[in-house]
């Protein structure tokens, strides 16, 4: 609109200035035509130079904006590989972990290793445990036969186990139940000679004590209770032994 405008301004000042416009000379119109072209041609000039420019930044952003593709891609790759990377390493330590206990458990099994039984520190032996254990369930069974014999294999086997005391103990219960007061009552005298501070001492007193009642011996019975109360008094052992002192009669 603002183009129609000024032809109509100028069409009205042809108009007014007519006789004036055909006083000037004929080279002066050409001057303005060749100005005219000219601002036109120099106004083509910057709208092809700003177009440039403008397709010139498009193609930039659009590289930009392809190389943040790429960038994006590059990233989300890295993160997958790092991924991998990250359970690769959790696969790796699992297995050394494993590798170790396997080792480990393998060396517990043909190495010696330190143990504490009823109080008792000592070396176990590859098997001992296993022994011990396995005569034990022979006793929980009933099985008492097996279990003084399986008891004493294990005392001959293992002399220096810290199981020693307490598979003796138990030797001597199996003893028992077989009905051999004799046997039973020297295996309880040997737990209380060799290991006199073992917890099991004063429990093997005390069945040496209980067999010697059941055999009618009351004095050798009143002695041993008596033992007892003079040398773990204080203990619950001892006080069984003395509320069975109160019954002999």
């Amino acid at each position: 609109m603002t183009l129609r405008f000024s032809w109509l301004r100028f069409a009205a000042a042809a108009c007014v200035a007519g006789t004036v416009l055909a006083a000037v000379p004929a080279h002066a119109g050409i001057f303005d035509d060749d100005q005219a072209r000219q601002a036109i041609l120099d106004l083509r000039s910057k709208t092809d130079s700003l177009s440039s420019q403008l397709s010139a930044a498009q193609r930039t952003i659009l590289d930009q904006s392809n190389r943040l593709d790429q960038l994006n891609q590059q990233v989300a790759t890295l993160r997958g590989q790092n991924e991998d990377m990250a359970n690769q390493l959790a696969t790796l330590q699992k297995q050394q972990k494993d590798y170790y206990t396997d080792v480990d458990t393998r060396l517990k099994k043909i190495e010696p290793q330190q143990q504490t039984v009823e109080g008792v520190q000592g070396e176990v032996q590859p098997g001992e445990t296993d022994s011990f254990n396995a005569a034990s369930q022979q006793f929980r069974n009933g099985d008492f036969k097996n279990a003084a014999a399986s008891f004493r294999s294990f005392i001959s086997k293992f002399p220096n186990s810290p199981y020693q005391p307490t598979a003796q103990y138990w030797l001597g219960n199996a003893l028992y139940a077989l009905r051999d007061y004799k046997g039973s009552t020297a295996t309880w005298q040997g737990v209380v000679k060799n290991y006199p501070q073992h917890p099991r001492a004063p429990e093997a007193l005390l069945a040496i004590a209980n067999n010697q009642l059941e055999q009618g011996q009351k004095a050798a019975a009143k002695k041993t209770l008596e033992q007892i109360v003079a040398q773990y008094g204080g203990s619950d052992v001892a006080q069984t032994a003395q509320s069975k002192l109160s019954q002999i009669k």
